[in-house]
């Protein structure tokens, strides 16, 4: 099974990208990978909504997250997420066009706060998430 997609400002898909299959099932498009900037989009599908016909929280979180992996794993080293926080701030459905974009905000040593803003196609923010990573030894 492939990886996440690449969008037209993307140069290369990197490594731990090819081997996302949870994200590449979702339809996630790398659009923007830069040290530190991450922008990833997905459009959402009727499988990805809740009982209330909005899309799920989790995955908009999801989406959140891997802009979030993107932007921290900027080097060869192994960033993983300490945790996270995530305000839901408008619902959205089926048809809609979510983009993530993930930016550092500090990095100090083996530590860093990201804020990532979820967006819908006509610019409104979704969801607003403050990650928080840490630089493994591997």
């Amino acid at each position: 099974m492939g990886g996440v997609k690449i969008g037209p400002d993307a140069t290369q898909l990197r490594a731990m990208l090819q081997a996302d299959r949870a994200s590449a099932a979702l339809g996630m498009v790398l659009e923007v990978d830069e040290p530190g900037l991450a922008v990833v989009s997905m459009i959402v599908r009727e499988d990805m909504t809740n009982g209330f016909a909005i899309t799920h929280g989790g995955l908009v979180f999801t989406l959140a997250d891997t802009a979030f992996a993107v932007a921290c794993n900027e080097d060869d080293r192994v960033t993983v997420a300490q945790g996270a926080d995530v305000s839901f701030l408008k619902s959205t459905g089926v048809g809609d066009v979510l983009t993530a974009t993930a930016r550092r905000r500090v990095l100090r040593g083996r530590n860093g706060v990201y804020d990532i803003t979820v967006t819908d196609q006509v610019g409104d923010v979704v969801a607003e998430v403050r990650g928080r990573a840490f630089v493994t030894g591997r």
